[in-house]
């Protein structure tokens, strides 16, 4: 084989990592758009049972319900911690809480701007 062809041979092997590149690049996109769709997936399920036990709760038990409700509208207030708590849920689940990506699945392990928040008092 002469050295024409070698570096012929050489450039069309070239071209072909090239593509494969790009093609494994699009793979791994598609990849996370389904992991994020299938997360979300995971907690709307999640909600849905959620709220299907508090109907049935309901349906079962509406004497209870009505009794255990506070009295006067400070008691009906949501912890102060409540949201807090969602946010660090949703980062544990694999979401970013910061305001540069989020709701987007975290691919690379921990967000240094996602935990700063977290650690904020």
């Amino acid at each position: 084989m002469d050295k024409q062809g070698i570096f012929q041979q050489v450039a069309l092997i070239e071209e072909q990592v090239g593509r494969l590149h790009q093609e494994v690049g699009q793979l791994k996109a598609t990849v996370i758009g389904l992991l994020e769709e299938n997360k979300n997936l995971v907690i709307e399920n999640q909600h849905l049972r959620n709220r299907l036990q508090e109907k049935e709760v309901d349906k079962d038990e509406p004497n209870k319900r009505e009794a255990s409700q506070p009295k006067n509208s400070k008691e009906k207030r949501q912890p102060v911690g409540e949201g807090y708590d969602n946010l660090a849920r949703l980062y544990q689940e694999g979401f970013h809480i910061c305001n540069l990506h989020y709701g987007s699945l975290r691919t690379e392990g921990d967000c240094l701007f996602c935990l700063s928040f977290l650690n904020k008092e």
